[in-house]
């Protein structure tokens, strides 16, 4: 009777055991796989879960949460036989964890050997600008293939970046040159295309003063002919008045006309400014005549029409 509570207390504690061993609690983010005497039988989501101990087993945890996995730096030769090393990150996420536990052995290795394959693959049928400029369509190109080729594995890949793509030292150089000697030639294009532009407004300006001042000399021409047409229209008629006047015997008006020609002869002559001293042998009495003379003509003149303004008031 002694030994009764004893075989108790190790039975207690072996059930104990027991029920510990069948019970599980999975983590949010994971799933584990059961098996049954080595065998799939059930997956295990998360929460708390009991299996029966000695019997049943977890066979793979399986992280369900996306994961990025790292591209070690690799050589490739491009189409124009160009050596580069690049390197790159894989973002994947496993959706079915069956097929992602038992389809493939070692999961992240195939991956990236997958991966690696397919970069040397596609980078090496691009020439070496075609590689640097169009990073994009690389990235696109990769993940198409590497999606559809783990696609059987239960995973599915969500992005391929290539981080960097390094070419050698000697490349490296060559191309800096070249892009010097391509920003030279375009700052020297810049220049010439300057030079041309400033030609063009300044042969632009100079023919708009030349139509400008073409145009101020017509003007300044057309209005010294309508001055000069003007002055003549005046001239023929003081002359024909002057020929009415003769005509009638009024020969003051013949004074009025010579001593206007000779006031006029004198005033040129004095504005001459080659002229310094004017020498004049004639009598100032004939000039003060010829003044009285018009003198004479504007009463004639003047008084002629009052006696008409006066006729026409009688009548």
């Amino acid at each position: 009777m002694e030994g009764l509570p004893i075989f108790a207390v190790v039975l207690a504690l072996f059930g104990l055991f027991f029920v510990m061993r069948g019970v599980y609690s999975v983590p949010q983010g994971q799933q584990y796989t059961v098996e049954r005497f080595g065998k799939y039988v059930q997956t295990l989501k998360p929460g708390l879960h009991f299996i029966i101990p000695l019997v049943d087993r977890i066979g793979v945890r399986i992280n369900m949460m996306e994961q990025v996995l790292d591209v070690a730096s690799q050589a490739v030769i491009t189409r124009d036989n160009a050596m580069v090393t690049v390197d790159g990150v894989i973002f994947y996420q496993v959706l079915d964890p069956v097929k992602a536990a038992y389809e493939v052995s070692n999961l992240e290795n195939a991956i990236l050997n997958l991966t690696v394959t397919n970069v040397r693959t596609v980078m090496g049928s691009m020439d070496l600008d075609e590689l640097l400029s169009q990073r994009e369509r690389i990235n696109a190109q990769l993940l198409l293939v590497v999606d559809e080729a783990t696609s059987v594995w239960g995973i599915k890949v969500t992005r391929i970046e290539i981080k960097d793509i390094q070419p050698p030292r000697d490349l490296i150089e060559s191309m800096g040159r070249q892009m010097k000697a391509e920003r030279d030639k375009r700052a020297e294009i810049l220049v010439a295309e300057g030079a041309r532009q400033s030609a063009i407004l300044r042969a632009e300006g100079e023919k708009q003063s030349v139509i400008l001042e073409a145009e101020a000399r017509k003007e300044a021409a057309f209005r010294d002919a309508e001055a000069r047409e003007r002055s003549a229209e005046a001239e023929a008629k003081a002359t024909a008045m002057v020929s009415v006047a003769i005509s009638k015997g009024n020969m003051q008006a013949v004074n009025y006309f010579v001593a206007q020609k000779y006031i006029t002869a004198l005033q040129q002559m004095a504005c001459a400014p080659n002229h310094k001293i004017i020498l004049m042998p004639l009598e100032a009495s004939n000039v003060i005549g010829a003044l009285g003379g018009i003198g004479e003509i504007a009463k004639e003149v003047f008084g002629s029409s009052e006696e008409s303004k006066s006729q026409t008031k009688k009548g």
